[in-house]
């Protein structure tokens, strides 16, 4: 019984043993000095006061020894007591230091619930992430990244965790089974199929580790967009497609400017989808206007299955299970 004991505290963290030992070696020294001159130290507390106070270097000097047994218990208490004293104190601020260099080299996993995940550190992640920390009260977002040394974000908002996303035990440090959803990027710095096939694996692995989280991946090929939602992919974005629309548009514009002026309004969480509310009756478009609109909500599409239908008829029936897309 005493063996296991023994191994059980020999395994505890060093700052726990130390305490630990601390706390014995004065409350033996307190004890100690009462046997001894139980005149100047009436009590087993008096003794133990004593004993923290002389280790801790503080010396009130209301209770002294007189003898020389005494103050040679005392000197040994000085000896031995302020140097576990000292150690317990340096081990706790060596430990709160390594314990914030790990925070800050993404070496401590992440613990919580209702998290955002996003692979990869590029501009279109820390444009997202300053974006989403403006916010009232924004999610937690966990970033994985195996190129960046040390956060690069000084937010208590964003976790930062060193690593590369295709291995589970990167993924498990990110607490993934509670994760809301998950964002990757597509590496830009590699060839456009190697950067998908690297976003493929690692979709792979999260989908491995937790089938259901949601996954919003980007795609730089379009002939790869079937294989991510083969791979589980919830939602694909295609940003060189998007981009491509971007130029093409602002080529026939009416006007140098319109579209970049139009998306910079939208940057926000301004598109939206509302469930429709069924109500008695055949419901139209018109009718989910008329009530959107005293609201400034503006009606733009309709969300049915998997089809989005934009600009709708105005007599275009709804169903009950219909998504309103629109504008706040």
């Amino acid at each position: 019984m005493s063996h296991r004991m023994l191994l059980h505290f020999l395994r505890m963290p060093l700052l726990i043993r130390i305490f630990f030992i601390a706390i014995f070696v004065l409350c033996l020294f307190g004890v100690i000095i009462h046997l001894l001159e139980p005149a100047a130290f009436p009590s087993i507390f008096d003794g133990i006061w004593w004993a923290f106070i002389t280790a801790s270097t503080v010396g009130y000097g209301d209770y002294v020894p007189h003898t020389f047994w005494g103050r040679l218990t005392g000197l040994l208490l000085i000896l031995l007591g302020a140097g576990f004293v000292s150690s317990y104190f340096g081990t706790l601020a060596a430990a709160a230091v390594t314990k914030q260099d790990a925070f800050s080299e993404g070496k401590h996993p992440f613990k919580g619930n209702g998290h955002i995940i996003i692979i990869g550190w590029n501009e279109r992640s820390k444009e997202l992430i300053t974006k989403h920390i403006e916010r009232p009260q924004p999610q937690t977002i966990v970033l994985v990244d195996s190129t960046l040394e040390t956060n690069p974000v000084s937010s208590i908002y964003v976790h930062f965790i060193k690593g590369k996303p295709q291995l589970d035990e990167t993924m498990a440090k990110t607490d993934i089974i509670n994760a809301e959803k998950v964002l990757i990027t597509a590496d830009r710095g590699q060839h456009e199929l190697q950067a998908d096939m690297n976003t493929i694996l690692t979709l792979l692995t999260i989908k491995g580790l937790c089938p259901d989280v949601t996954c919003i991946v980007e795609i730089l090929s379009a002939d790869q967009v079937i294989n991510a939602y083969r791979a589980g992919a919830d939602e694909v974005i295609q940003s060189n497609k998007l981009t491509s629309i971007f130029m093409v548009n602002s080529l026939h514009a009416c006007e140098n400017g319109l579209l970049s002026s139009i998306i910079t309004q939208l940057e926000e969480d301004r598109i939206i989808c509302l469930p429709h509310k069924s109500a008695e009756g055949k419901k139209t478009v018109a009718d989910a206007f008329k009530e959107l609109q005293p609201q400034g909500i503006l009606l733009i599409g309709l969300k049915r299955g998997e089809e989005i239908i934009l600009n709708p008829s105005p007599n275009f029936e709804l169903k009950a299970t219909d998504e309103l897309i629109t504008l706040n």
